[in-house]
């Protein structure tokens, strides 16, 4: 195909931080068939993992946020002085509104409508949910192109959310949960819509990587039970709850060690502050280690003896899930969302109930007193996950939806 037949990508990220939904979408763009298409990845968010990026495809960094509107929330919602005065809180809510709109949403879109109309894009991928990513899709109603958007979450029926979906062509819900869940509380018609399970580059996971490097880093001695709930810093994530299950295993398991996993976005910086001081307060600094962001994930799912999955609100799928099932480990996770989707309990994984840290603790327990199930679990979780999340696979599919609506 020449070079002025292949169709031109735009592929718009606007997370909360660096996590699975741009890990994925590097996948994809890395795999993409470079014959038949043009990719360009514009992201709201910079730094060191965003900015490799450019080494596998155009990248621009078209900053999102100018004055942080959502730190203003956060500190407005634990103040009680706007409830004295009736209306004063939706007042000063709707300024804040109004403000974002301004210094943060208008100035976006109209950078992102002049890298949409120089790259003369053919289609725009949104890669987040529409409300976050509405400027992506204006941009294509502007300019006349399709639009598809990736949706990874658990989705409300609000005014502006029904707005919001009304303006993409095509949905690509990450997990058959998604799916129901906008169809059901937004009324996206089936047919507008297709689940395709994120894809990682399972060749490239290093299974015999080696897990001591790991232990030894965070000076975890050979003779520890180490737990590690994977993922960003964010509320949702259930590190309190990890820290509710420490409590109850700290006198049951000995030589335990609780790992929390991952990085902290900007905006959750005060969620990890109260995180450090309840692991001080509590007298858990001997059983709990916070390893922040990890670049080679390999060394430290094969460092750990557990990997956890906690979220409190439905995971829409979870990249630690995939990866962790790739890796063969022996994988935790609530009985919810995507993570109840991939794992088969008892078979490829443990659920627990949602929500609560003594059925955690229970199922961090049942995995510490049978290694054999450890292994067992983990060999048949790498089986399901080479079956189900071969990047090669997600590529296709995706293409092929591509194909269709240009």
């Amino acid at each position: 195909m020449s070079l002025n037949a292949r169709k031109r990508i735009l592929f718009v990220e606007n997370g909360i931080g660096y996590g699975g939904a741009i890990i994925c979408l590097r996948h994809l763009v890395r795999n993409l068939d470079r014959s038949r298409f043009v990719p360009m990845v514009i992201t709201g968010r910079t730094g060191l993992q965003y900015q490799e990026i450019a080494t596998e495809a155009e990248w621009r960094y078209l900053p999102d946020r100018h004055i942080d509107i959502a730190g203003a929330h956060l500190k407005l919602d634990s103040q009680g002085w706007p409830d004295k005065i009736p209306g004063l809180r939706f007042v000063i809510n709707q300024l804040l509104a109004r403000t974002d709109d301004i210094a943060n949403f208008l100035p976006f879109f109209v950078q992102l409508l002049w890298t949409a109309w120089r790259f003369k894009a053919d289609l725009i991928h949104a890669n987040n949910e529409p409300l976050c990513n509405r400027a992506a899709l204006l941009v294509g109603k502007v300019l006349k192109r399709p639009v598809v958007c990736h949706v990874r979450g658990n989705q409300t029926g609000s005014r502006l959310m029904n707005w919001a979906f009304s303006l993409p062509d095509y949905f690509i819900p990450v997990s058959h949960w998604v799916a129901d869940n906008i169809q059901n509380q937004l009324g996206v018609p089936a047919e507008k819509m297709r689940v395709v399970y994120d894809g990682i580059e399972l060749e490239k996971l290093n299974v015999q990587a080696n897990g001591r490097q790991f232990r030894t880093q965070y000076k975890i001695p050979a003779d520890c039970f180490a737990v590690g709930l994977v993922g960003l810093l964010i509320p949702w994530k259930g590190q309190e709850l990890f820290l509710d299950a420490a409590h109850l295993l700290k006198d049951k398991i000995p030589n335990l060690k609780m790992l929390i996993v991952g990085g902290t976005p900007d905006d959750c910086l005060a969620y990890e502050k109260m995180l450090r001081q309840r692991v001080d307060r509590e007298n858990l600094q001997d059983l709990v280690t916070f390893t922040g962001h990890i670049a080679d994930m390999a060394t430290a799912y094969n460092g750990l003896d557990i990997a956890v999955s906690a979220s409190t609100s439905p995971e829409p799928l979870g990249t630690m899930v995939i990866e962790s099932m790739a890796m063969g480990r022996p994988l935790i996770g609530p009985d919810h969302g995507g993570a109840a989707e991939m794992i088969d309990n008892n078979e490829t994984g443990l659920l627990f109930a949602r929500k609560d840290a003594h059925s955690l603790a229970q199922a961090i327990y049942k995995f510490y007193g049978n290694p054999q199930l450890r292994i067992q679990l983990g060999t048949a979780a790498r089986k399901k996950a080479l079956d189900t999340f071969a990047v090669e696979r997600h590529v296709e599919l995706i293409q092929n939806l591509y194909d269709t609506l240009i």
